[in-house]
């Protein structure tokens, strides 16, 4: 006859316990991409949307329509992907990429379309390298792929911003 452990319940609970605080960070770190993504992606589409409005050079009017594009289309991606996993998802830029913005905002003509380029050169430097890391050590393989495959859209970005006159 086999005695029944009294703490066997407890132990199996404390071993569960153990496996799902292991996972915690990772799925915190999958939050943390979707959150600044999204915050990022916003703020691009603002910004595209205001160099259409205000860049005098037809180069940065033009990146800022591809901005408007590409990550509008990344945005409806990630916020697909973020509410299938019940994450949710800022509907604004954060305080900093709201002051940029208000800063942006302020300046016309040639100093505007100066501080667009140093502006999306600054933010795609970030995001590339947020999309890296989830692309490299994301938890969540859906989130993992949509970085893997948007990166080379912020990569031309980058050389894009890079090169504008």
């Amino acid at each position: 006859m086999q005695r029944s452990d009294p703490f066997r319940l407890c132990k199996e609970i404390a071993v569960a316990g153990a496996l799902v605080s292991g996972l915690a960070p990772a799925i915190a770190a999958d939050e943390d991409f979707v959150q600044k993504a999204a915050a990022g992606g916003v703020a691009e589409v603002a910004a595209g949307q205001m160099a259409g409005q205000k860049g005098a050079s037809e180069s940065v009017k033009s990146f800022g329509a591809r901005m408007v594009e590409d990550h509008g289309k990344a945005n409806d991606e990630l916020k697909s992907i973020a509410t299938s996993k019940k994450m949710g998802m800022p509907a604004a830029p954060d305080a900093s990429q709201q002051k940029a913005a208000a800063a942006l905002e302020a300046k016309s003509g040639a100093d505007f379309d100066r501080a667009f380029k140093q502006q999306m050169i600054a933010d795609h430097k970030s995001a590339i390298a947020l999309f890296q890391k989830e692309a490299k050590s994301g938890s969540d393989p859906d989130l993992k792929s949509f970085a893997g495959k948007t990166l080379p859209t912020l990569q031309e970005h980058l050389k894009m911003a890079e090169a504008m006159k």
